[in-house]
């Protein structure tokens, strides 16, 4: 997908038109509601401040850990900021190819003063990370396709008796592998250890082998909200954002399943190699962008709850419904009654090896 260019508004567009001519930041992210919720609550008002600066999005943070390793074989980094989840962010530091952040001296305090690195707290899962929402992959599920029991455990999405029709199920093994060995006995604390082995890692696939011949698999974010639109689907994973947004701005008739949503971590890497000017444009950006207000004023947006400590208390109604946010995050006591946590250090250990033996049974 070609990158998206966003108009400055008017006011700074008319400052830059009697400027030099602005300098391109690109920044990477995910596209869809996210993506626009960023624009509002970060890139809008920096070009505001900064009219030298002109942001220029492309949609490539799937692909961001291949993207960058060969932008480095190539010796030509063209991104600036770039949008990961956690355990994209662990390996792009471990092989080297995004820049250590020092929290306390290149990211805002909190309003009270309290030090950067104290206010993400256990965020920071990687020096090269900086923390901006905590979200989950949850299910949502078609209210009229359900029959009288709706869905209230993870363990239905594997039950086609109960449930019959298509279920869409992301294209890898994340999350699918850890719901699978749940919904086959395994104990939520015993996950990780089981899955680390090849017997578990079949045992996993085995379970995921008696709904496969159901399964619609999606790779965009997008994909899971337009199937249950469409009711091509009962009952599909995606993040809790893109269903917030289908279910209280298009007023589809969908519904969440919040048991065992697998909580993550998304933020910003700085990748390693640019020059200095880009360098410090892209921590002048990332200072702004991430502190306590501009992460509290992306919650006005979307239904991702705020990263730092200080942000929570500052999240109020959503900027166009007028609706509470709060009741509609992951974190909500309400909807986090049964969460799993997802584990970023096993992930980037084990993710090459497992993904290639989930496209091989995929093929099969």
């Amino acid at each position: 997908m070609k990158p998206t260019k966003f108009l400055l508004s008017a006011a700074a567009a008319a400052i830059t038109a009697g400027a030099a001519s602005a300098e391109d930041m690109t920044l990477v992210s995910w596209g869809g509601a996210y993506q626009a919720s960023q624009q509002k609550a970060y890139a809008e008002p920096y070009m505001e401040m900064h009219p030298d600066v002109n942001i220029v999005w492309d949609e490539s943070s799937a692909e961001a850990v291949a993207k960058l390793r060969a932008m480095n074989e190539a010796g030509n980094i063209t991104w600036d900021v770039v949008d990961v989840v956690a355990s994209d962010a662990i390996r792009l530091c471990d092989e080297g190819l995004a820049m250590e952040i020092d929290p306390d001296t290149q990211l805002a305090p909190a309003p009270d003063g309290t030090p950067a690195s104290e206010d993400f707290g256990d965020l920071l899962v990687s020096d090269c990370f900086i923390p901006q929402i905590v979200y989950s992959t949850t299910f949502g599920y078609r209210t009229d396709l359900v029959g009288d029991t709706p869905p209230d455990d993870i363990c239905d999405v594997f039950d086609l008796e109960a449930y019959p029709g298509k279920r869409s199920l992301e294209k890898r093994p994340i999350n699918n592998m850890e719901w699978a060995l749940l919904c086959d006995g395994v104990p939520k604390d015993e996950v990780y250890d089981v899955l680390a082995t090849d017997e578990g890692q079949d045992r996993a696939l085995k379970k995921l082998d008696t709904i496969k011949d159901s399964v619609v698999w999606w790779s965009a974010g997008a994909d899971t909200p337009q199937l249950l639109a469409d009711g091509e689907v009962v009952m599909g994973s995606t993040y809790n954002g893109r269903l917030f947004s289908l279910i209280e701005e298009q007023k589809q008739p969908v519904a969440m399943l919040w048991d065992a949503q697998v909580f993550d971590l998304d933020g910003w890497i700085i990748p390693a190699g640019l020059s200095d000017e880009r360098k410090q444009r892209a921590l002048d950006f990332i200072y702004f962008a991430t502190d306590t207000q501009r992460l509290a004023d992306q919650a006005k947006y979307i239904s991702y709850g705020p990263a730092r400590k200080s942000s929570a208390p500052l999240v109020g109604k959503h900027a166009e419904l007028g609706i509470d946010m709060a009741p509609h995050m992951p974190t909500d006591p309400n909807n986090a009654k049964n969460t799993f946590l997802y584990n970023y250090e096993f992930w980037a250990d084990y993710r090459d090896d497992i993904d290639a033996k989930f496209q091989a049974w995929l093929a099969q």
